[in-house]
């Protein structure tokens, strides 16, 4: 295992992946703005994420496919698109609302912002550590 590949690290990686995905979700639904029938879609991985992190097993940790498992094995939480088919916005049944969608992208960019600013902060800390504080 190396230095940097850290719960954490991996953590905000598919974090950072989720917000990625989430950016072409997001620009997906403002490109059909004035699609007939197109129904938003929407990204779901935070919630999944929280469910995995308050599951209370214990689980060993494979470093090659032939060691036996132990404790359960999870799935890596991966972001899934849901589509909204509940609502209607304009009288071609789109339900694409842009003040909406822009808000989204604005505050998806953000949180993507933030989060590679804390994993360069980490790498920052790691690579000060293996240079003796230097």
């Amino acid at each position: 295992m190396a230095l940097w590949d850290t719960p954490s690290l991996g953590m905000m990686e598919r974090t950072l992946d989720a917000a990625a995905f989430r950016q072409k979700v997001i620009s997906n639904n403002v490109a059909n703005v004035d699609t007939p029938y197109f129904k938003r879609s929407d990204v779901q991985f935070e919630e999944l994420l929280s469910k995995e992190l308050n599951k209370k097993s214990i689980q060993g940790r494979r470093t090659d496919f032939r060691h036996i498992p132990i404790g359960q094995v999870s799935a890596s939480t991966a972001p899934e698109v849901v589509a909204d088919e509940t609502t209607m916005m304009n009288n071609n049944l789109n339900n694409v609302d842009i003040d909406y969608e822009m808000a989204l992208l604005a505050k998806n960019q953000l949180r993507y912002n933030v989060l590679v600013g804390q994993v360069s902060h980490d790498l920052r800390n790691y690579r000060t550590a293996m240079n003796g504080g230097r």
